[in-house]
């Protein structure tokens, strides 16, 4: 028996039985959820530096995603933040390395 304690998409139980095992879940509240998500982005993110590929990012994103809504935000709010601070700051498109100050 494997034994974790990590938040996983909402089919994965159903994923799990279909492949003839059983799955024990607790469905936990948002507060807790929120926790799980945090762990979980660190999970996606740490996948992501060693696999760096789309699938990888897209994990990435749908954690964001779940975060913003536990914190009562849309997609589209998350969207429409990313679109500001990019107008406002620029984006990473220049590959611009800060190095000092004075």
């Amino acid at each position: 028996m494997l034994t974790y304690d990590k938040l996983v998409r909402d089919l994965i139980p159903d994923i799990i039985q279909a492949s003839g095992k059983t799955a024990e879940i607790e469905v936990v509240s948002d507060e807790v959820a929120f926790d799980y998500l945090v762990k979980k982005l660190d999970e996606e993110v740490a996948e992501f530096k060693t696999d760096q590929n789309l699938e990888e990012l897209a994990d990435v994103l749908e954690v964001l995603f779940a975060l913003a809504q536990k914190l009562g935000y849309e997609e589209q709010d998350l969207l429409a933040k990313r679109l500001e601070k990019k107008n406002a700051r620029g984006g990473f498109e220049k590959n611009i390395v800060l190095k000092s100050t004075k």
